[in-house]
């Protein structure tokens, strides 16, 4: 999985930190889900080593820790209630549980943030979480990431969604 993360470049504006902690967070859930990391380790692990640092010659932008810890935190304590969401948005006879573990994150981190994020408009979430998604899979994998979390958005944000 090392070689897959991809560093954020540009100028270090606010949005970037937090597409810098998007991916962090993206990173930090499949890597819970995998070896089933605890909160604080990840959080200490991350917060060391990852975020604004320069790792295996990539130098990454500083992410927005607050921002990081948020998504991190309100996905591991609404995973209950977030993985029913998303499994009714997928596609019948592919339950959450049969995708790849880094496309439960996307899915994951970017439902949480579609839910408690009111800050940051439904569109950009999902454009964001499409572009992290980039990052680690295939082209059709992102507009099933698209498709699933614009499906998600229309829940919890269906005035942002309306068509005029």
């Amino acid at each position: 999985m090392a070689d897959s993360k991809k560093p954020v470049k540009g100028p270090d504006r606010k949005a970037n930190r937090r597409g810098a902690a998007r991916l962090a967070a993206v990173q930090a859930l499949y890597q819970m889900d995998i070896a089933g990391a605890g909160l604080n380790d990840i959080f200490a692990e991350f917060e060391s080593h990852w975020l604004g640092n320069e790792v295996e010659g990539e130098k990454y932008l500083p992410a927005e820790a607050a921002f990081f810890r948020d998504v991190v935190s309100g996905v591991v304590r609404d995973q209950a209630r977030l993985d029913p969401l998303i499994d009714e948005a997928l596609s019948k006879g592919w339950p959450l549980k049969r995708i790849d573990a880094i496309l439960r994150a996307v899915l994951r981190a970017g439902s949480y943030e579609l839910e408690h994020r009111k800050d940051v408009p439904g569109r950009v979430v999902v454009s964001e979480y499409v572009d992290v998604a980039h990052a680690f899979v295939e082209k059709d994998e992102t507009g099933m990431v698209n498709a699933v979390l614009d499906q998600i958005a229309r829940q919890f944000r269906g005035d942002e969604f309306v068509r005029g």
